[in-house]
């Protein structure tokens, strides 16, 4: 699941494992500091030919009891659930009970479109119906249990982002309504379908629903990395999640789905091929490369399928590299995460060795030399990544690129306005205006697509001290704060157990955030003191005292 700010595109992974034939004692080697460190914990799992090749686990289940992890250790695996849930749906195609082209409005009357939003819309997250995690008082709310007929109706009269099928936008709200959709089909609560069609025939007995009220014995419990230090997270009442995110499972369960969802167990030929199939998107539209409940894209050049999952407290990687028959999971009870150890890294760089023979058989992208390098100049400047800067310059004749955060890295052409790292799968397309000035840049990575618009500097002027009036922790309520921070030109703002993003000043004391629609406005009292800050999003406020 995601919630309403999104994780950072990664451009520089860490140097978890080397180039060394044994692979898993170096990757053993870096993940023992888990265990060293007494941190919370992962468990990773690799697999190929039907075969589990390495099972470990590191860290710790329960910090506070020192309860280690173990390869049996259950986690809450988030939007891995959506790939379930989607084969589900598939499965009752295959039965005659529903199809892809149903309306949504046959199963909840009522919202906007409903007449014309498809299931296919819905599990490749075209509908246009908002996401209800991105509300912004949804994380005040998510501790409390929920019935799903209230969680509907909670986002059911919400706005639609788009026509449905003319634009693309990561969905909870969707899959929350397949999970209930396949409950009112079948006849039978989500968790019983899914318990009695997948679980139970393919032996995974370490897997469900989490309920809060009955957790299951030997679950982990979840943590978020606040300034390099573990702290019990924000425990979400998985009612809220539903078919968006609600399972538990363990690495060797998660194994066992995918050999069969990939081996042929699970759908017929014609809904296998569909839920591997990349959604096809309007021209101009940029997104994911997604099928049902799947993620497909390379994986260092290698064919893949693939999804993570993230709430707080709690991340996750299930990857197929599916022309070697290889499976990894690797889950943890961390998130925000162990610093190098998210598992969606970790899981990439054990393709990168563990596959490093295929790999190298692959052909690497080329560079073109005879690009004009004279044009470089007209791509140097800031673009909003939304979630961090891309810095653009020209060194020494290079081109280069560095991310908020991260290290500057050169990136190669590959054709005019089009360029390539090499240090990881990403690409860069400079757009131009009709005038033929760079105006934005399109970023693609990891089967996702965005647009990045190059940023105009700002004719907010501001001082130092009017930076530094505004820094510190702001109340937002329920145990939840924002802290303000700057590295003297760009400032950033983090909401707990969320990712650090810049703000962007309107004024000396309003600033915004561009990756969700949201302001802040800075409070001060009779003397020029900032004392608080509204923050404003969807029609909502939040005033939030300063405290520190």
């Amino acid at each position: 699941m995601k919630t309403a700010c999104l994780i950072c595109v990664i451009l520089t992974l860490a140097s978890l494992l080397r180039a060394e034939s044994n692979w898993e004692q170096r990757l053993e080697k870096e993940l023992q500091k888990l265990t060293a460190d007494e941190l919370p914990g992962m468990a990773v799992l690799v697999a190929r030919d039907g075969k589990i090749i390495y099972q470990g686990a590191f860290g710790y289940a329960d910090l506070s009891k020192k309860n280690p992890v173990t390869t049996e250790t259950k986690f809450r695996i988030g939007s891995v659930t959506k790939q379930f849930v989607a084969a589900a749906i598939l499965r009752l195609v295959d039965d005659g009970e529903i199809t892809l082209d149903d309306r949504l409005e046959t199963f909840f009357p009522g919202f906007a479109n409903g007449d014309k939003i498809t299931i296919h819309q819905l599990l490749t997250h075209i509908s246009g119906i908002h996401s209800y995690t991105s509300k912004p008082d949804f994380l005040s709310r998510v501790v409390k249990p929920i019935e799903p007929m209230e969680l509907i109706s909670w986002f059911r009269d919400d706005k639609p982002d788009f026509a449905p099928g003319n634009g693309f936008l990561y969905n909870n709200s969707a899959y929350f309504l397949l999970g209930e959709i396949i409950a009112k089909v079948s006849q039978k609560s989500l968790d019983a379908y899914l318990q009695e069609t997948f679980f139970i025939p393919l032996g995974m007995k370490d897997t469900g629903i989490f309920v809060n009220a009955t957790p299951p014995p030997g679950v982990a419990l979840g943590y978020s990395m606040v300034e390099g230090k573990a702290e019990p997270a924000l425990d979400w009442d998985m009612s809220w999640a539903g078919g968006a995110g609600a399972l538990y499972s363990t690495v060797g369960d998660l194994y066992k789905w995918n050999d069969a969802l990939f081996g042929g167990k699970i759908l017929r030929p014609k809904s296998f091929q569909q839920m591997t199939t990349p959604v096809t998107l309007p021209a101009g539209v940029d997104g994911m490369s997604y099928g049902y409940g799947l993620v497909i894209s390379p994986m260092h050049r290698l064919p893949a399928a693939s999804h993570s999952g993230g709430l707080n407290g709690w991340s996750s990687q299930l990857m197929r590299i599916t022309e070697q028959n290889c499976t990894i999971v690797a889950l943890a009870n961390a998130l925000p995460p162990v610093e190098s150890h998210a598992p969606g890294l970790v899981a990439d760089r054990i393709t990168e060795q563990f596959l490093a023979a295929e790999i190298k058989a692959r052909p690497l992208p080329k560079e073109n030399t005879k690009v004009n390098q004279s044009n470089y100049t007209d791509y140097a400047g800031r673009y909003d990544y939304k979630t961090a800067v891309l810095t653009v310059t020209v060194e020494n004749g290079r081109l280069m690129g560095q991310l908020t955060g991260q290290e500057k890295y050169q990136i190669y052409p590959s054709d005019i306005d089009e360029f390539f790292w090499k240090i990881t799968d990403a690409s860069v397309a400079f757009l131009r205006d009709e005038n033929g000035k760079v105006i934005g840049a399109r970023h693609t990575q990891g089967g996702s697509s965005f647009r990045a618009m190059r940023l105009v500097e700002s004719e907010v002027k501001l001082t130092k001290a009017q930076l530094d009036a505004i820094l510190g922790e702001y109340d937002y309520g329920n145990g939840a704060k924002l802290t303000v921070t700057h590295d003297g030109e760009n400032v950033f703002a983090q909401l707990t157990s969320q990712p650090k993003l810049p703000i962007f000043p309107k004024s000396p004391t309003e600033y915004e955030w561009r990756i969700v629609p949201a302001t802040i406005k800075f409070t001060a009292d009779q003397d020029g003191k900032i004392t608080g800050a509204i923050h404003s999003q969807g029609g909502a406020t939040i005033n939030a005292p300063k405290i520190k």
